[in-house]
C-alpha cells in the first residue's frame, strides 16, 4: 500500500515517548542515598537504633545487598507518617537544589530540549517517588511524569511498597499504559530491560567496558554522551 506524503509527515512529527533514568543521569550519584544518609548525620538517635540492626545486616549482605540496605531505610523512616515524610522529603529537595553541583546540567539541559520539542518524557527511577518528584518540582520540573519506587506507611513509620529497579521498571510502565518508546537515557547495566526495547538507548558517561557490555546484552550499538 502506497504511504501518502500526509501519513509520511505526520509520521515523522509524532511527538516520541522518552525515557530518562534519574540516579547517574541527571542527578550526581544516588538521591534516595543522600537523602538517608542526611537523616541519619542529623540525629544521634537514628544512629543509635541502627547498631541492634547491624549484626543483621552483615549476616544478610552476602544474600542479598537489598536486605541490609531495606533494614537501614526503615530504621531511618522509624516513626515517621506519611505527612511527616513528605515534608521531610520536601525539605531535603530545597536544600539540595542549592548545590548545583549535585545535577548533571546536560542532562536537565537535555530534556528540557525534549520537552520543548514536543516529546513524552517520562523519568524512571528507583529513587522513592516522594523524594524525586520533590527534588524535580524544585529543579522547576513539577508537571513531569515519573514512575519510581514506593512507600507505605506501617505501624512503625514508612515501608517499602515497590522497588522500581530492572525489570521492575517495565512493570511501572506497563501499568502507566506505555507500551512502547524512542529514546532511553541511562548510566547503568541494571537498566537493559528499559534499555532493550528503545528505538535509541543512550549511556551516559559510561566507560568504554560498560558500553562495550551494554551493546552485548542489546546486541546492538548504543549512543554514548559524556554529561557535565
Amino acid at each position: 500500500m502506497e504511504i501518502v506524503p500526509e501519513t509520511v509527515e505526520a509520521a515523522v512529527c509524532a511527538p516520541r515517548t522518552v525515557l530518562f533514568d534519574f540516579d547517574g543521569v541527571l542527578f550526581r550519584g544516588d538521591s534516595f542515598s543522600v537523602f538517608m544518609r542526611e537523616r541519619f548525620r542529623d540525629s544521634l538517635l537514628r544512629r543509635l537504633l541502627l547498631l541492634p540492626a547491624l549484626p543483621w545486616m552483615l549476616v544478610t549482605w552476602p544474600i542479598s545487598w537489598r536486605i541490609p540496605v531495606r533494614t537501614a531505610v526503615h530504621v531511618g523512616l522509624l516513626g515517621l507518617s506519611e505527612r511527616r515524610y513528605t515534608q521531610a522529603a520536601t525539605a531535603f529537595a530545597s536544600a539540595l537544589v542549592r548545590r548545583p553541583s549535585q545535577f548533571f546540567r546536560d542532562g536537565l539541559s537535555t530534556l528540557r530540549r525534549h520537552q520543548a520539542e514536543g516529546d513524552r518524557v517520562i523519568v524512571v527511577t528507583g529513587c522513592e517517588q516522594t523524594v524525586a518528584k520533590a527534588i524535580l518540582a524544585q529543579l522547576g520540573l513539577e508537571e513531569l511524569e515519573v514512575l519510581a519506587s514506593e512507600f507505605k506507611p506501617g505501624l512503625l513509620g514508612m515501608r517499602v511498597k515497590f522497588h522500581n529497579v530492572g525489570r521492575r521498571k517495565l512493570v511501572k510502565l506497563k501499568a502507566a499504559g506505555v507500551t512502547e518508546w524512542q529514546l532511553a537515557y541511562s548510566d547503568s547495566l541494571q537498566d537493559i530491560p528499559m534499555l532493550k526495547p528503545a528505538a535509541e538507548a543512550v549511556l551516559v558517561n559510561g566507560t568504554p567496558k560498560v558500553c562495550k557490555r551494554l551493546e552485548r546484552a542489546l546486541g546492538r550499538s548504543v549512543t554514548r554522551v559524556d554529561w557535565f
